[in-house]
């Protein structure tokens, strides 16, 4: 059966974008739209384009990058955890074995 979708209107940049979601998913489409309008902004802020589509692109590269900075560290974060979940379970069968 297919989640049921909903069009809800997005503010970025001073345009206004209709954005299908899935049920349950407005909040969290709005606050992502938000955060890609805050982008946009502080990019502007310091920049000496207006273009929208080259901010938007800017924007892309910067939130890029972000999304790559924390799927590094997703990674190495679960890396240690394989490494202390096998030490553990390897303590565990040493303190079983020597019970018995």
């Amino acid at each position: 059966m297919e989640t049921p979708s909903q069009t809800v209107n997005v503010k970025i940049y001073n345009q206004t974008y209709p954005i299908r979601v899935g049920h349950g998913d407005v909040e969290r489409t709005m606050r992502l739209a938000a955060m890609v309008d805050q982008r946009m902004r502080e990019i502007a802020g310091g920049s000496l384009t207006a273009d929208s589509l080259k901010l938007a692109v800017l924007a892309a590269i910067y939130i890029a990058d972000e999304l790559d900075t924390a799927n590094a560290k997703y990674e190495e974060l679960n890396k240690e955890l394989t490494t202390r979940s096998a030490q553990c379970a390897e303590l565990l069968d040493q303190v079983l074995k020597g019970g018995q």
